[in-house]
C-alpha cells in the first residue's frame, strides 16, 4: 500500500511549529508495511487543500490528513473532504454526547462552533479522541482510505495507535522491519563504494546510509508477511555487511556509541579516567548520560589552563613550554596524570585548537591529540578537523569513544 501524508495549518507553513505529525506518522506506517511515498504541508485554505487532495488522490491507496479538525472557522478539513467526494456532512450523536459531557465536566456552556466537531462526511468510521474534543474519522472511497486525524502530537498519538493501527493492519498483510547498523571510522562515499553491489541491485531487503556528525548508520529494511520471514529476510545480509565493515560497526543494535563504550566498560569490570582540554567535559557528558556510567567513570578533570594540567594533571613545565599544550607529548602527560591520581584502569586525555581562533601554521584550527593509557601502554591519535568550533569538539569525543571501544575489543 502507498500512503501519503498532508498536514493542515498555516503555523507549519510559517515555522511556528514544527511538523513531528509526519515524522511519528511515516515510522509507524513503516511499520505496518505501508510505503510512504510523499509529505505535504498546506495552510487553513479550503482550496489549496482540495486541489492538492485531487493531485494526490489517483496515485495513492491511503491519504492520511492532520490538523484543522477544530472548532475554529479555520478548520475545513472535513468539510473539504466531504466537498471534494460530494457527500454530506452529518452529525455523530455518540461524539455530540460526548462534547456536552466534556463542557459539563468543566463546568462551561458549549458554544454553537464547538459543535461542528460533531460532524463528519457521511459514510465515516468515527475515531474518538481520549485527549482532546475533536473526533477523528476514516473514509473509504472508491477504493481509496482517508484518515483524518488531529494535528496536536498528543491527540494524534493516542488516537493512532488504539484506533488507526489495528485498522491498518488488516488491511496491510505486510510488516516492514528495519535494522539499524551503527558505524564509525569510514566516510559515507567510501561505505557506499564498499558495499556498491549490495546498494545497486536490492530489492528486498534494501539498503540505506544515514550519516550525521561523524556517525553513519547503515538501515537494512525488509518487507514481509510476518516479523519471522522479515527477520529471515534481514540475517544474511547483516553477516555480508559485518564481514565487509568488521570493526568499523559498532552496534547492530541500534546503540550509541557512549552506550556501547559504557557497556563493554561494565562487562570487562574497567573504570575509566578523562582528563578534558578542548572538549570542556563533552565527553564525560556523553558517558554520564548512559545510565550506568556510575559503575565505570572513576573520575574527570576538566584542565583548560597550561597552570590547571601542571597542577592538577602533573603535567610537567618543560615538556609545555618544549612541545605546547597541543603535542602528543603533553596529552600523553595529561593521560598518565589523570590515571595516577584515578583508581582508573584506563586513562583518555584529550587537547587541542576548537577554533576559531587559536591556531597556527604548525598547530591549525581543529588539531587534536588523544591519548589512551592503561599504566602499560599509550595509544596517541592525531585528528585534523576543518569544521566550526562544536562540531571539531564534538568529533573529537566520538574518536575516543571509539578507541575506547576498540582497545577493550582488543582491536586498538
Amino acid at each position: 500500500m502507498k500512503a501519503e501524508i498532508v498536514a493542515v495549518g498555516t503555523e507549519l507553513l510559517m515555522g511556528q511549529i514544527a511538523n513531528t505529525d509526519a515524522q511519528y506518522l511515516s515510522k509507524k506506517l513503516s511499520e505496518l508495511g505501508i510505503d510512504v511515498f510523499y509529505h505535504h504541508v498546506v495552510g487553513d485554505n479550503a482550496n489549496r487543500l482540495k486541489k492538492l487532495l485531487e493531485t494526490i488522490i489517483d496515485r495513492c491507496d491511503v491519504i492520511i490528513t492532520t490538523g484543522g479538525i477544530g472548532p475554529t472557522q479555520d478548520d475545513l478539513t472535513k468539510e473539504t473532504i466531504a466537498e471534494l467526494f460530494d457527500l454530506e456532512m452529518v452529525i455523530d450523536e455518540e461524539s455530540n454526547k460526548n462534547l456536552y459531557k466534556f463542557f459539563q465536566s468543566i463546568h462551561k456552556d458549549i458554544t454553537s462552533n464547538n459543535l461542528k466537531q460533531a460532524y463528519f462526511p457521511i459514510g465515516s468510521k468515527i475515531l474518538k479522541n481520549d485527549r482532546g474534543t475533536a473526533p477523528g474519522c476514516i473514509l473509504e472511497i472508491n477504493d481509496k482510505i482517508i484518515i483524518v486525524l488531529p494535528g496536536h502530537p498528543r491527540e494524534l498519538i493516542n488516537m493512532f495507535e488504539n484506533e488507526v493501527m489495528p485498522y491498518l493492519k488488516d488491511k496491510s498483510g505486510y510488516v516492514i522491519k528495519s535494522k539499524l547498523i551503527k558505524i564509525f571510522g569510514i566516510g559515507e562515499s567510501e561505505l557506499e563504494n564498499r558495499l556498491i553491489d549490495y546498494i545497486k541491485y536490492q530489492t528486498n531487503p534494501t539498503l540505506a546510509t544515514y550519516a550525521s556528525a561523524g556517525e553513519i548508520a547503515l538501515r537494512i529494511t525488509s518487507k514481509a508477511k510476518n516479523q519471522h520471514e522479515a527477520d529471515i529476510l534481514i540475517k544474511p545480509l547483516i553477516t555480508k555487511v559485518e564481514k565487509e565493515l568488521g570493526d568499523n560497526i559498532y552496534s547492530v543494535e541500534s546503540e550509541t556509541l557512549p552506550e556501547v563504550v559504557c557497556r563493554l566498560l561494565i562487562s570487562r569490570n574497567k573504570k575509566i579516567a578523562l582528563a578534558e582540554s578542548c572538549t570542556g567535559g563533552m565527553l564525560s557528558s556523553l558517558i554520564i548520560d548512559i545510565s550506568g556510567s556510575s559503575k565505570v567513570l572513576d573520575m574527570t578533570v576538566v584542565s583548560y589552563s597550561n597552570e590547571s594540567k601542571i597542577n592538577n594533571l602533573r603535567v610537567s613545565e618543560e615538556t609545555l613550554n618544549a612541545y605546547g599544550a597541543v603535542s602528543r607529548e603533553v596529552v600523553f602527560e595529561m593521560a598518565k596524570g589523570i590515571f595516577n591520581i584515578s583508581r582508573a584502569d584506563i586513562s583518555v586525555s584529550i587537547s587541542g585548537i576548537a577554533g576559531p581562533s587559536g591556531g597556527t601554521a604548525d598547530k591549525p584550527v581543529g588539531l587534536v591529540y588523544i591519548c589512551l593509557y592503561d599504566g602499560k601502554n599509550k595509544f596517541i591519535k592525531k585528528l585534523n578537523f576543518t569544521r566550526e568550533r562544536n562540531y571539531n569538539r564534538k568529533y573529537a569525543c566520538l574518536h575516543a569513544l571509539d578507541m575506547i571501544r576498540r582497545y577493550l575489543l582488543k582491536c586498538l
